[in-house]
């Protein structure tokens, strides 16, 4: 009997790194090590050293490795799925100059609007890179970057995002892969390839960007003598080109052009999203027209408020998570962080409707509704985004597929089972995004399609399938009515 096999899938998110050790034939997850990342800022602002990434990555790897009890030697490939959208700046030397903008930093949002004013308009932005600018992404945070720390712009001899920069210390190339470079808008989702004219605008050199890989699970090179030693595993193992966290997930899952096209999965974490993927190129500005990691495409929209800002409502109540009820007549739009999904980047959380008989457990229950509606509300879009008809039976029938951390929450599951009226799915293989980065390293160790393989995986999980419930249409109706009537006035909209 030959001997076991590995692979590791990175996991490198806002709050965390988690390492996968997983089995090249089965898809087995054999162990996870995780470390803990910082993240600082106040009001708008959110950065993390890319430096705590990088040791976060070598302790969950070793954390993950020893708990797996195999040898470093049956380690075949690596690859690293990352948050998306960050900013890394990097001198000459390749070491970062200043602290990464965050996804979730908002500062950008002046410099977002007048780059949508300088091309055109959102439908001019869409035509082009698939996604219209909003503070999350990459090149309002570089526009930002030479506004407002002129002298750090400057001395930037290269830009990378999250997950660029750790696989370029695992292998030493400058490597990314379509699904994360599709979330810069500099890289155009028409072409397949960076855009020169928006490059030009935005004063930045391609020589300062990383190759596109034709695939997340193309092998860029192998793992240097120095990242060899620093995360213990074998020098001139298969590094892959990796991607971002929504297009792992999604690798994960086995969608994809080896897999299932066009089936909505709805991500409940520190942000909310709700993607498919689909041999359809999006062209709405209404959404995020990303690329997938294999060539497909995977139309997304991203809430900024989702898990942590009803955890906050909670602790503010003093309640267990869990601790809610429907929230009757109030509503809470959990706004904490701004907002991408409404574009509403200054605001703050909005709460109306109380009455004398309103309990603590129906406040908590609203920010649920709250921050579940907001992202459920861009799955007609995005269906439509994939050439479907969302009012047809069969489509409006489709499983929502639902994972995070949320997904393992019974108020979360409730909530979104109400909110939708669709017979959700809940994947058995946990850590997804960790999970598609393994079968990225996979597909880069030994060929073959990373959907493929992250499907053939999947043929044994054990899927929890719930049927529809009656939807809750005077609670959608209400929160839809409020977040309407408030955004401008009371939201910043």
């Amino acid at each position: 009997m030959p001997p076991r096999t590995v692979v590791i899938g990175v996991d490198s998110s806002t709050q965390s790194t988690k390492a996968a050790v997983t089995d090249t034939e089965t898809g087995e997850l054999l162990a996870v090590g995780r470390a803990p990342h910082v993240v600082t800022g106040e009001g708008g602002a959110r950065e993390t050293d890319p430096e705590v990434w990088w040791r976060a990555l070598c302790d969950a790897v070793a954390a993950g490795l020893k708990e797996s009890g195999l040898s470093a030697s049956s380690v075949v490939g690596i690859a690293v799925a990352g948050q998306q959208h960050g900013l890394v700046t990097l001198d000459r030397s390749g070491r970062p100059l200043r602290p990464a903008l965050l996804w979730n930093d908002t500062r950008s949002a002046p410099q977002a609007a007048a780059l949508v004013d300088e091309l055109g308009g959102p439908g001019a932005w869409t035509a082009r890179t698939g996604t219209v600018p909003v503070a999350s992404m990459t090149a309002t945070k570089w526009r930002w970057l030479r506004e407002n720390d002129p002298a750090n712009a400057e001395a930037t001899a290269a830009v990378r995002l999250p997950h660029d920069f750790l696989t370029e210390r695992l292998a030493g190339v400058a490597a990314t892969d379509p699904g994360d470079a599709s979330g810069t808008c500099w890289y155009s989702t028409a072409t397949g390839a960076y855009d020169p004219e928006l490059l030009d605008r935005l004063g930045l050199d391609l020589s300062m960007l990383p190759e596109v890989a034709a695939t997340g699970g193309t092998r860029i090179g192998s793992l240097t003598e120095s990242a060899a030693e620093a995360l213990g595993l074998p020098a001139g193992i298969a590094v892959a080109a990796g991607t971002g966290d929504n297009m792992s997930a999604a690798v994960g899952l086995g969608l994809g052009g080896a897999g299932l096209l066009d089936h909505p999965v709805l991500s409940l974490g520190t942000s909310g999203t709700v993607f498919a993927a689909s041999r359809a190129r999006p062209a709405s500005t209404a959404l995020s027209g990303f690329a997938g990691a294999d060539g497909t495409y995977l139309p997304l929209a991203c809430t900024l408020n989702c898990t942590l800002a009803v955890d906050k409502v909670a602790t503010l109540l003093g309640l267990h998570r869990d601790d809610a009820t429907p929230g009757g007549e109030a509503v809470l739009l959990p706004y904490l962080d701004g907002e991408r999904t409404p574009d509403l980047p200054t605001s703050s959380g909005l709460l109306t409707g109380l009455r004398h008989d309103t309990t603590p457990q129906q406040l908590l229950g609203a920010a649920y509704e709250g921050a579940a509606f907001t992202v459920l509300r861009a799955l007609d879009e995005l269906l439509r985004a994939c050439g479907l008809d969302p009012a047809d039976p069969e489509v409006a029938g489709r499983p929502l597929r639902l994972i995070g951390g949320g997904a393992q929450g019974r108020t979360w599951v409730e909530t979104v089972r109400r909110l939708s009226g669709r017979p959700l799915i809940v994947p058995g293989s946990g850590e997804l995004v960790a999970l598609g980065a393994a079968a990225l390293a996979a597909s880069a160790a030994g060929g073959g399609d990373p959907v493929a393989i992250a499907s053939r995986w999947n043929e044994k999980s054990a899927d929890a399938e719930l049927p529809p419930v009656e939807r809750d249409t005077e609670t959608w109706e209400r929160v839809g009515s409020v977040l309407d009537r408030a955004a401008e006035p009371l939201l910043g909209g």
